[in-house]
């Protein structure tokens, strides 16, 4: 029979729970179970072993109800203080669920379950109760979210049954509410009393794994005494009790569980889709695709068939998500991708890398031609027009295709081959596709080493900035100087800028290294102001990435100040064709810098294929020639006649004009008679070193 303390003073009680201490003892371990009691006086408390366990602490460690508040979460705090309250002025069962920091750290769900004792005089003198550590179990219901609430807030009800008989030995009061049922009318009882469902071949099965030890988990159905229904999940483990075979059951209420089983299987179906398809495109993702392209190869070896791996990606994709937005981006991928789909065969796999990249595998093919054929159809799929709801957007796709087991015949060279066939139709142009070879390989893998080398270069400062003067053609004087990037490899020497500056601008290097020639060039620029010398205004290039990081101008005037380099000394240069990427948001930001007092000046000018309009809202200071037109002058008429539309434009606009690549003596007086007193070329000086300038300006302040 159960203890019934109920009907007990307190000392009594006590003295029955003491004698029954071994066998709750072995009971807590096989239920995970830790009891204490609490001198609700002193607050002093007496844990058990398993209590010790659950908190990490090690047993005969001094412990009071000081202790356990001390270890909840905080937020548990107020409420497990109010409970205890109502608890000892109302004599109510104490139950909760919490979470607590164990000693070594780590947070552990309880479930804490007390009760009052009372004097002769109903003064409280003692709180017992036991500590549940439901981590796994709630753990359980986070994994299935939509469930976690229902299993979170439901309460076990405790058994201990006769293995033989299956008669019930001990009935908690949590069992006896929930089936409606008295304590003592279910110590008459067995197991098939109360689960009418359960078949006697099933109770054998249950009877034999507990038996062997095992700790047994089953779903049934529990029937009330007033005939309704409920379904429960047991977790049964055997143990001794009274000398008898035994074992202890906790049940969980699941009926919500059962309820919402057949949503929750849908659902399940429905993220497994999702696990395995873009949201986008609606196309296989990576993963899948991943899947697919290894059963082709597996299919194709045990065939002897070929079949073609083609890698798409758009071309100029990112200039559309950058001037028009995600939202127009995304209903280009969407287009670009029923465009793909209705070109292939229905056993053909096209799949969303992620990004503008897609991958397509064609099976069983005939010969590579068929895959240039297709390879054409997909990059014919693009020339009309994407239409959106305000533009028309032209765009193309450049193709790399890669042939299973010509090239290769495993998934990660098949994918790094096309891809490396896909950067060479780039570089031929985009809108074309490329069969890969082997001398593809080698380019990609300088291509590696290259950009291995650029970060090496960047975390050791292997840059160095180099000036070329400009000057002021009528008086033979330095009027400026612009600051140009070196890269001193220590193994190779200088590498020339139009080996890794493209590289640097591709993968977004620029911005390290356009902050390392910044910083060089004003600290020399102060240093030479510093001398009595006079360099004039230092000119330096901004990309639009630099200028689009959102801490770029703080970091700009940072640096001034760091250095005293005025404002008044610097001018930047923007070229032409970054600008008009997006010329609204340039006129916005340019207009910041010049507000600070910076120059700005368009670089390249009359490459960028500028509007008239915009260069009239820039808020400029100069525009540049660009060499290409400075080349042939004066023996090329076009050239002559767009160098001086060019300076008619600049003074029209009031602007200053300087012409860059001026290399002879022909081409310095052309610009002289044609308005143009500002130069920059091999002429007057090549780029020179930090060293070297300090120099000629030193011969230029004795002159």
């Amino acid at each position: 029979m159960p203890i019934d303390i109920t009907k007990d003073t307190p000392q009594i009680a006590l003295k029955k729970l003491k004698a029954r201490e071994s066998v709750l003892r072995h009971f807590e371990d096989i239920a995970g179970l830790g009891s204490w009691e609490v001198d609700l006086k002193t607050k002093k408390s007496v844990w058990s072993k398993e209590s010790y366990k659950i908190y990490g602490l090690k047993e005969g460690t001094e412990v009071s109800i000081d202790t356990f508040f001390f270890m909840l979460l905080p937020e548990y705090i107020t409420d497990a203080k109010t409970l205890l309250q109502e608890a000892i002025q109302t004599g109510k069962v104490l139950k909760f669920t919490c979470k607590a920091r164990r000693k070594d750290g780590t947070i552990i769900d309880l479930f804490i379950n007390g009760r009052v004792i009372f004097d002769e005089n109903k003064q409280p003198l003692k709180l017992i109760g036991t500590t549940q550590d439901i981590t796994e179990i709630t753990n359980i219901k986070e994994e299935a979210k939509e469930l976690a609430a229902i299993l979170e807030y439901s309460s076990n009800e405790i058994y201990i049954i006769e293995l033989e008989t299956l008669r019930y030995l001990y009935v908690n009061k949590g069992a006896c509410r929930a089936l409606g049922y008295t304590n003592e009318e279910m110590l008459q009882k067995t197991v098939r009393d109360i689960n009418p469902y359960l078949e006697k071949s099933k109770i054998a099965y249950l009877q034999e794994k507990i038996e062997q030890g095992e700790k047994v988990l089953n779903r049934t159905i529990h029937q009330r005494k007033d005939g309704t229904e409920y379904h429960v999940q047991s977790y049964i483990y055997k143990l001794a009790y009274h000398g008898k075979d035994a074992a202890v059951i906790f049940d969980t209420d699941i009926s919500e569980l059962i309820a919402l089983e057949k949503e929750h299987h849908q659902q399940a179906k429905l993220l497994e889709y999702q696990a395995y398809h873009d949201t986008l495109t609606d196309l296989p993702n990576r993963t899948l695709f991943q899947d697919r392209l290894q059963q082709a190869i597996i299919t194709s070896k045990r065939n002897e068939e070929k079949f073609a791996l083609l890698f798409i990606d758009l071309d100029q994709f990112k200039k559309i998500n950058d001037s028009l937005g995600h939202h127009i981006g995304d209903e280009v991928l969407i287009e670009s991708a029923k465009r793909f789909q209705k070109v292939l065969r229905e056993e053909d796999t096209l799949s969303r890398l992620g990004g503008d990249e897609f991958t397509i595998i064609l099976k069983n093919l005939k010969s590579e031609k068929n895959a240039a054929t297709v390879a054409q159809k997909l990059i014919n799929s693009l020339k009309k027009p994407i239409e959106t709801k305000h533009h028309s957007l032209h765009i193309s796709s450049s193709i790399g295709i890669s042939i299973y087991p010509n090239d290769a015949e495993t998934q990660e060279d098949l994918l790094k081959y096309a891809d490396t066939a896909m950067y060479k139709a780039k570089d031929e142009g985009r809108n074309n596709f490329q069969f890969y070879s082997s001398e593809m390989t080698q380019q990609a893998f300088e291509k590696v080493i290259m950009e291995n080398s650029l970060r090496i270069a960047i975390k050791e400062n292997q840059f160095e900035v180099y000036f070329q003067p400009q000057y002021n053609a009528e008086t033979e004087t330095i009027i400026g100087m612009e600051a140009l990037v070196r890269w001193v490899h220590p193994h190779v020497g200088i590498v020339p800028p139009s080996e890794f500056i493209p590289m640097a601008e591709e993968n977004g290097f620029i911005i390290d290294i356009d902050k390392i020639i910044m910083k060089q060039a004003m600290q020399e620029f102060s240093s030479w102001y510093a001398q009595g010398l006079n360099p004039g205004k230092l000119a330096l290039n901004l990309s639009m990435k630099q200028l689009n990081e959102n801490n770029f101008i703080t970091d700009l005037l940072q640096t001034m100040q760091e250095n005293n380099f005025k404002v008044s000394w610097l001018e930047l240069e923007v070229t032409e064709g970054q600008v008009m990427q997006n010329p609204e948001q340039s006129i916005k930001k340019l207009k910041r810098l010049s507000n600070i007092g910076i120059s700005i000046a368009i670089d390249d000018f009359g490459t960028g294929y500028s509007s008239l309009s915009y260069l009239k809202k820039l808020p400029l200071s100069k525009l540049k020639i660009d060499r290409s037109f400075i080349k042939e002058i004066p023996y090329d008429e076009d050239d002559i006649a767009i160098t001086k539309a060019i300076i008619a434009i600049a003074k029209s606009l009031n602007l200053h004009i300087i012409a860059e690549g001026v290399e002879t003596k022909e081409q310095k007086e052309f610009m002289l008679v044609n308005g143009c007193k500002k130069i920059q070329g091999y002429y007057y000086s090549q780029p020179l070193s930090r060293y070297k300038m300090t120099k000629l300006l030193k011969r230029s302040n004795e002159t």
